[in-house]
């Protein structure tokens, strides 16, 4: 009786101080908040996100000007591989409604396809507080809830792409929201279906709210560009032209190639149909031809932008490339951080950040 008295005075001990701790950031303990999947590649304090900052030379960043992003696709891989490539995309997404669309790596594993994933947490962890989502999730899923998308906070709570962005969205904007969206593996005209109608969902809501894209609201999809090699892949030979000097290289020709042919100036649906022509084998949609993950939720933030937009082509610019052999490593061991994988000539990740107005 003794024993299980001072177990629950110690349960309750525990209970207090998690909700000092959750305190902190304005939120209960018993708030529904999304925790972070990747706690090694990615920050999880605002002191690490200071540090990395402080650590990135900025001199060689493109130059901005003009209107915000209203679209942009970012890298989701381990900071100290691709970290400079985040902020300085994503330094001119200036709107504080943002709808984060993702690739759904494990969606498979679940037996889930052909629909948008949405989740019901009320929060996301953010490294200075947490990050709300936003209400007009709920509006967005009245419209496509069934015939377009599902709830599975089960995928939601294994996948890491999404969460890589918030740490650097919040670190230029403590105040955003957010509505994440995942894509798992669905046919080329699904996907155009899924993107139109999401972009339909979100201009009935954009109107409702009155708000301006790219001033209120912006969509950032997130991809790793290729995945490059024959040593530690579980197995798979991604080395498609070898991975010697020669056989790099023309790997990341061939990257340049699908970057200026499907994402860059004015993209309209037949860059997206090319798109999906260079990353999917044509005879089984499922399988890669060439391996970026966002083979599935890259068309489809394509096809919202063109609907969106009036069916009228968005530009798209190239900010920066890299990859995980090439990009100069921000050092990050002393901050409580690593990396998730390795970075060889056998088995590197290629980073393209791309902004669309």
């Amino acid at each position: 009786m003794m024993k299980r008295k001072l177990i629950i005075i110690l349960l309750c001990c525990l209970s207090t101080l998690i909700g000092c701790k959750s305190g902190d950031t304005g939120i209960s303990a018993e708030a529904n908040v999304r925790q972070l999947v990747d706690t090694v590649g990615f920050a999880q304090y605002s002191w690490q996100m200071d540090s990395l900052m402080a650590r990135m030379d900025r001199k060689g960043w493109k130059k901005t000007d003009g209107l915000p992003w209203k679209l942009t696709i970012c890298p989701h891989d381990d900071y100290t591989y691709a970290g400079t490539l985040y902020p300085e995309l994503l330094q001119n997404v200036k709107a504080p409604n943002l709808i984060l669309i993702g690739v759904a790596h494990k969606a498979a594993r679940l037996g889930i396809t052909d629909s948008l994933v949405f989740d019901s947490y009320s929060f996301w962890k953010g490294p200075w507080k947490n990050v709300p989502v936003s209400p007009v999730r709920e509006e967005l899923l009245n419209q496509l809830h069934g015939r377009f998308a599902i709830i599975s906070d089960t995928l939601q709570r294994v996948e890491h792409s999404i969460e890589a962005m918030i740490p650097f969205l919040q670190y230029f904007n403590r105040d955003i929201s957010i509505v994440p969206i995942l894509v798992p593996a669905m046919n080329p005209q699904r996907m155009e279906d899924c993107g139109k109608s999401l972009a339909e969902a979100i201009r009935s809501v954009a109107k409702k709210h009155k708000w301006e894209w790219g001033r209120d609201f912006a969509v950032i999809v997130t991809t790793d560009a290729v995945h490059y090699g024959n040593e530690d892949w579980g197995g798979a030979d991604y080395a498609f032209f070898g991975c010697d000097s020669t056989g790099n290289k023309r790997a990341l020709e061939h990257e340049a190639e699908i970057i200026n042919n499907c994402l860059t100036g004015k993209v309209a649906p037949e860059n997206f149909r090319l798109f999906n022509s260079y990353t999917l084998k044509s005879d089984n949609y499922k399988e890669y031809k060439w391996t970026w993950c966002g083979r599935y939720c890259v068309p489809v933030a394509l096809y919202v932008s063109y609907y969106l937009n009036d069916s009228q082509p968005l530009n798209g610019e190239i900010v920066g490339y890299s990859t995980s052999i090439t990009a100069a490593h921000i050092p990050v061991d002393d901050i409580r951080m690593g990396r998730t994988a390795i970075a060889t000539d056998c088995h590197w990740v290629g980073y393209a950040t791309i902004g669309f107005r």
